[in-house]
């Protein structure tokens, strides 16, 4: 799915996800603590993005299979549809070649 400005909602999400890390990074790293505690925030900062970036990734993969599932469905219907289309174009095919064909005994 587009938006107006060429960039899907996926894309726009990402970039706000990645600019609130960088952001929250930075705070972290500029706060006027003492070095273990820096460090304790930094841990538990990253691990809280670790399962933020698991979830959505679970999230996109739902999504995806969700897709493919409906692209097969679709798939078997249009190739149902085609093959009983086909089958029926050769089924006439064949009746008016027999109606072609002189009966014997007549000359053609």
């Amino acid at each position: 799915m587009r938006e107006e400005g060429g960039y899907s909602a996926g894309s726009i999400f990402l970039s706000f996800l990645l600019g609130g890390i960088v952001g929250a990074g930075l705070a972290i790293l500029l706060a006027p603590e003492s070095g273990s505690e820096t460090r304790k925030r930094i841990k538990d900062f990253a691990e809280d993005v670790k399962d933020k970036a698991k979830d959505y990734a679970e999230d996109v993969k739902g999504r995806i299979s969700t897709s493919m599932e409906k692209g097969k469905e679709l798939y078997e219907e249009k190739k149902s549809i085609i093959t009983t289309a086909f089958e029926a174009g050769k089924e006439a095919y064949e009746k008016e070649k027999e109606k072609e064909k002189p009966a014997k005994g007549q000359d053609a």
